[in-house]
């Protein structure tokens, strides 16, 4: 007869296997989780947010830091607090290919091409590139060690007052993806945030200069658009500038940024800001949609500039869409032959025609079309220009001119600067700057290499 005690140490067993199988299914289908079992918490990978990793429109910021920990420190909305999860979108523009050894993918190499901010090549459609010149006065240096600099730029503010040379040699001598990881490592190091320290040291443009660089270019625009757009008035001249000089890849990341930081889209506002032909002209740049290839056809050049001529100065009034479906979506090479076509039909340049046909903001928006088509490097020396000369110095848009175009062609516009002015673009900041603020731009212009 079985012993009493061994009868109820197998049902104990078998008990036992019962609830060991069931737990193992729950492991494997999710158990009592409401999410997803994937590791992360998230379906398909670690973060919530698109990752753009080497496809980035802006400058290739590199390694997985992101921008750096602004909280309420930075100007910029939309700041990531401490302990919140910073989006993987937004982790360096460029994402694996931003650190040292990735530097021969992004402004590393000497391949510079204007598809879009200096990084990888972009998510979105780009058959190939429009032929022009593209070199930074900014890239990434080779021999970066972002826990040296950050030791420099923490002696600098140590003490009594602000080593101003200092954080000029580091801040303005490094690529953008760079200075997030000087950031990073700034407060890794020594527990603080780096844009409160620099805000709390420093003062007036130099400050402005300063925190302009430490943001990721794609949030700069962003701001600067919105700043252009809130409050009372708008700044058409900012709208202008960014909108119709982007690529499509930076349009894209742009709209993305934008949406984030302001949870309206940039369409909105600028529809809500903005109307007649000017809101259309801009409406149709932030489709991102122009053509980016290089493909020519002359027979068709010749037709579009007889079709521009019949809309404007052939006949009484204006047919402003004909410009705008022409102008905002042809290719620059394209382009620059109806421009050629229209001066042989008409006997003079399409600037004159535009001139004449229209008016205000609508205009002001072609001609930069136009300039930006024939030589956007002529176009921007002509916008720093503007911002030196006269009375006073309209130190907003000098600043954004320098920070936004020191990774992709400043090198070009310094060499545009002169053959039009006749003298050093480094000379008229000279002139109309002083202070580390002069040091500052002088610095980004002048180059690191």
């Amino acid at each position: 007869m079985p012993n009493f005690n061994s009868i109820l140490g197998g049902l104990a067993n078998v008990a036992s296997q019962i609830k060991g199988s069931q737990g193992s299914n729950q492991n494997n289908q999710g158990g009592s989780s409401p999410y997803p079992n994937s590791g992360s918490g998230y379906q398909g990978g670690s973060s919530g947010y698109p990752n753009q990793g080497d496809n980035s429109a802006y400058p290739n910021q590199g390694g997985s830091s992101g921008y750096p920990n602004q909280g309420s420190n930075s100007p910029y909305p939309g700041g990531y607090g401490s302990g919140q999860n910073q989006p993987s979108a937004y982790q360096g523009y460029g994402g694996p290919q931003g650190g040292p050894q990735g530097q021969n993918q992004g402004y590393g190499s000497g391949s510079y091409q204007p598809a879009g901010y200096p990084s990888g090549p972009s998510q979105y459609p780009q058959p190939s590139v429009p032929t022009m010149n593209n070199t930074p006065s900014i890239r990434p240096v080779p021999s970066f060690n972002p826990n040296a600099d950050a030791e420099t730029l923490r002696k600098a503010m140590k003490g009594f007052g602000c080593n101003n040379d200092k954080v000029v040699a580091v801040l303005c001598q490094r690529s953008n993806w760079q200075r997030q990881e000087i950031a990073k490592a700034f407060k890794v190091m020594y527990g603080k945030d780096l844009i409160h320290d620099l805000k709390a040291e420093l003062h007036g443009d130099f400050e402005d200069l300063i925190l302009a660089l430490l943001e990721p270019p794609a949030r700069f625009d962003a701001y600067q658009l919105h700043k252009a757009i809130a409050g009372i008035g708008t700044k058409e001249s900012v709208l202008i500038e960014i909108m119709t000089t982007r690529t499509n890849a930076q349009i894209h990341e742009l709209k993305h940024v934008y949406q984030q930081m302001y949870r309206r889209s940039l369409e909105q506002d600028l529809i809500g800001d903005t109307s007649g032909h000017f809101q259309r002209l801009l409406v149709s740049l932030c489709a991102g949609g122009r053509d980016e290839s290089n493909h020519t056809d002359s027979l068709k050049a010749n037709q579009d500039a007889r079709q521009l001529y019949r809309a404007g100065e052939q006949r009484l009034g204006t047919d402003e869409s004909c410009f705008n479906a022409i102008l905002a979506s042809q290719n620059h090479a394209q382009l620059r032959l109806v421009f050629e076509e229209y001066q042989k039909i008409t006997k003079h340049s399409i600037e004159k025609a535009i001139e004449s046909e229209f008016s205000s903001d609508i205009r002001d928006g072609l001609l930069a079309i136009v300039k930006c088509i024939r030589s956007r490097p002529s176009y921007f020396a002509e916008l720093l220009n503007n911002s030196m000369k006269g009375f006073g110095t309209r130190d907003t848009d000098l600043i954004r001119l320098v920070v936004t175009r020191a990774e992709i062609d400043l090198r070009d516009i310094r060499d545009a600067y002169q053959r039009m002015y006749k003298t050093a673009l480094e000379s008229a900041i000279k002139g109309d700057c002083s202070g580390a603020y002069k040091d500052g731009l002088i610095a980004l212009v002048k180059g690191n290499y």
